[in-house]
């Protein structure tokens, strides 16, 4: 079993989004609570990709990809091009 490194680098991404959350909140949470939360993303975004792959037969990698260009998709469709 191979993770993608789409999925794999995004935990350091997601801890970078928490910090800066948590700088613009003035709020910190405590090093628990910061794995918690990654734990969930990180797992969901596993069940994601393993999901998309399996239904559309492709590779764990093209299936983060499917992933990550349904959610750019949705947005833009959401906010627009421009924000």
């Amino acid at each position: 079993m191979v993770v993608p490194d789409i999925l794999a680098n995004a935990g350091g991404v997601t801890v970078s989004y928490f910090e800066w959350v948590q700088d613009l909140q003035s709020f910190f949470w405590e090093e628990p609570e910061i794995n918690h939360r990654l734990e969930k993303v990180m797992c969901r975004g596993f069940a994601q990709m393993v999901e998309s792959a399996q239904a559309y037969g492709v590779s764990w990698r093209m299936g983060a990809y499917l992933v990550a260009v349904k959610r750019v998709a949705d947005a833009t469709s959401v906010r627009g091009i421009y924000p």
